[in-house]
């Protein structure tokens, strides 16, 4: 569960950030609010916002590959830290 809202250590852009990346990752149930639209233009170019998309969807791209192949965090790190 998300608790970015509950908090108060984001500023504004950030929090706008925060709700474009949710908004992208749940497209399919909720597609993009125009309010969260227009919060994230607020605050973003469109180049920053296009590639804020990006990054979005590219995390979420890795995390359905890891997901669908049992993947998860590493349980530990070799002393070169891969």
């Amino acid at each position: 569960m998300s608790v970015w809202r509950e908090t108060s250590f984001y500023d504004d852009r950030e929090r706008a950030a925060l709700a474009w990346a949710e908004s992208v990752t749940n497209v399919s149930q909720t597609g993009i609010p125009d309010a969260v639209y227009e919060e994230a233009k607020k605050h973003f170019s469109d180049k920053d916002l296009v590639d804020l998309t990006l990054i979005i969807s590219m995390m979420n791209a890795w995390n359905r590959i890891a997901i669908s192949f049992r993947q998860g965090p590493a349980k530990h790190l070799d002393k070169n830290g891969a």
